[in-house]
């Protein structure tokens, strides 16, 4: 996985898919810096949090397991290990289970793992071994994707499958899936550009991608990007009240 988001912060960085070469940005929404409300009891976000390279959610999809097309995005994951992450770091995860966020009638897959090199690793195998050895932070994981949003005034997510974490199994055929779909864009079966997404597909690395620029990025001139300057960085505790 690429971290994103180290553990315990809030500024809302990702992968900004529709920019050359994906760089990782924090999210601006209304001109202003995006961050995550802290929801009692939680600070910032409780697991490093990233995405996993070279998978897709595809928006022209809709899941028979959630009645939703994909969110457009790379496929999420709450790494839950004890290192607290860096923006940019590379983990290599072992897959432990998968939730299905509901976001705004999109499929929005959150993978939970842990980095291969932490001292948990080999004694968790599957999702059930997260609740043996970390009680509860499965129901933390839901509770925390439910109420995140409310503080900016939006309702609680909803979620697929009754909110349950679906095993590592499942969790797996899902990286496939989403896989796949990612190698269908980037070797141009499926367009870039279409009613439902534009995603900017450059690369260095795929060497039969049609998009591939390995032979023209020396010549290439970085752009100037405009640069935010405001903030809107919130410490404060929200109590939120919701049925979890």
């Amino acid at each position: 996985m690429v971290v994103e988001i180290p553990r315990w912060t809030n500024a809302k960085f990702e992968i900004a898919t529709g920019e050359k070469f994906n760089p990782i940005k924090q999210d601006v929404k209304k001109g202003k810096l995006r961050f995550v409300r802290n929801c009692f009891p939680y600070k910032g976000y409780i697991w490093n949090y990233g995405a996993l390279p070279q998978t897709w959610e595809d928006p022209t999809h809709i899941s028979k397991d959630t009645n939703a097309k994909g969110d457009n995005d790379p496929i999420d994951v709450c790494e839950i290990g004890e290192e607290i992450g860096y923006r940019g770091q590379i983990k290599q995860v072992k897959i432990l289970g998968v939730m299905a966020l509901l976001d705004e009638g999109e499929t929005d897959w959150k993978l939970i793992g842990i980095d291969i090199r932490d001292p948990m690793a080999a004694k968790l195998n599957d999702i059930n071994d997260v609740e043996k050895y970390y009680p509860d932070l499965i129901k933390a994981t839901h509770d925390w994707f439910k109420i995140y949003k409310m503080p900016d005034g939006k309702p609680e997510n909803k979620f697929a499958f009754d909110g349950q974490c679906k095993d590592k199994a499942y969790a797996e055929l899902i990286v496939k899936e989403t896989h796949e779909a990612w190698q269908r864009l980037i070797n141009g079966h499926i367009p870039c550009k279409a009613d439902t997404h534009d995603i900017s597909v450059a690369n260095v690395t795929i060497r039969q991608s049609p998009y591939n620029l390995s032979k023209v990025t020396h010549e290439t001139k970085l752009e100037k990007v405009k640069r935010i300057t405001k903030i809107d960085k919130d410490d404060k505790w929200y109590f939120i009240k919701s049925k979890l």
